[in-house]
């Protein structure tokens, strides 16, 4: 769908948004699930190897997960793999300019502590403008679908800025 004169609401970036984000999810856990496999592989071959001493490298795999997504929020397409497959990227709320890293930082951190604590606070984004998370809400980040920006960028538009000015 392509508009003329897109409307510049809520509604044009983040429809369908949902939906996007937990099939994404699922991808990205299964990628992370085979990423962690391979890697413990590695690692318990480099302990054989090593007679031992490079066991201790096996503690590193708790922090793949975490590596993942920061490292994802922070590349060229601000999103993990898996919401690059769904059509989806982070931005910055106010201006929809990539993630610094410190809202990538505090975005993942905020993310990892939600399902720590049973991931119930994943669904604030069924209430909430723009259907953000709790983790998306604390980072001052927002999950948008690329083909709405594409357009946004190509017709001059704007989001929260008055004078249709648009970071990038």
């Amino acid at each position: 769908m392509s508009y003329a004169n897109p409307p510049l609401d809520d509604h044009f970036l983040t429809s369908g948004v949902l939906g996007r984000r937990c099939l994404g999810w699922l991808f990205d856990i299964f990628l992370i699930a085979v990423l962690v496999w391979v890697l413990w592989w590695i690692l318990v071959m480099f302990g054989v190897l090593t007679l031992g001493l490079g066991f201790g490298a096996i503690s590193i795999l708790p922090v793949v997960p975490f590596c993942y997504h920061f490292l994802s929020l922070l590349g060229s397409s601000t999103a993990t793999p898996g919401q690059q497959m769904t059509g989806l990227t982070v931005r910055r709320d106010y201006d929809l300019g990539p993630p610094m890293p410190m809202q990538a930082l505090i975005s993942v951190l905020a993310f990892y502590l939600t399902l720590a604590t049973s991931g119930v606070l994943l669904v604030v984004a069924l209430v909430t403008r723009r259907h953000r998370t709790l983790h998306d809400l604390v980072s001052g980040l927002v999950v948008v679908r690329v083909a709405a920006m594409r357009t946004l960028t190509e017709t001059g538009g704007s989001w929260n800025m008055p004078g249709g000015t648009f970071a990038s």
